[in-house]
């Protein structure tokens, strides 16, 4: 099985669809064994329900997530030099990421996800792009560090 981090950051561009899922996810995969943050480049947007929604279909309980932006992070004391791995999912994320973290030896990853934001005309519509959105970080976690174990 593999060795999980001591500690993740997922990042994406506004801390609303993406990176909240993964955290939410990671924490209801691994529970307690890994310290699970998410940030976004820029926090301008709350929780999206859709996100909420498919979410909650797994049993990963979003309603209470309060985004955050890269220097909101910093400035309540979480540093990225306290991460073992970052986790982009957002090109933009990537970018800034890899730019805060020239000075330090941290893993940075990109895994492109899907942006299901404006994806769909319908509510059903819209919400199967989330679900797909969803399932890639799923199978991205289970590729990384195995099947969930709670």
């Amino acid at each position: 099985m593999p060795k999980l981090p001591q500690s993740v950051l997922f990042c994406c561009d506004h801390n609303a669809v993406r990176s909240p899922m993964a955290e939410g996810v990671m924490k209801q995969f691994y529970g307690q064994d890994v310290y699970v943050q998410s940030v976004g480049v820029v926090n301008d947007l709350e929780i999206d329900g859709f996100a909420i929604a498919a979410c909650a279909e797994i049993g990963v309980e979003l309603s209470r997530h309060r985004s955050r932006s890269f220097d909101e992070m910093e400035q309540m004391g979480d540093t990225l030099s306290s991460f073992d791995v970052i986790v982009a999912l957002s090109p933009a994320s990537q970018k800034r990421a890899l730019d805060l973290t020239r000075f330090y030896h941290l893993t940075v990853e990109y895994w492109p996800v899907l942006d299901p934001t404006g994806i769909g005309e319908t509510r059903d519509a819209k919400l199967n792009a989330y679900r797909q959105t969803r399932d890639q970080i799923v199978e991205q976690l289970q590729r990384k560090w195995g099947p969930p174990r709670y």
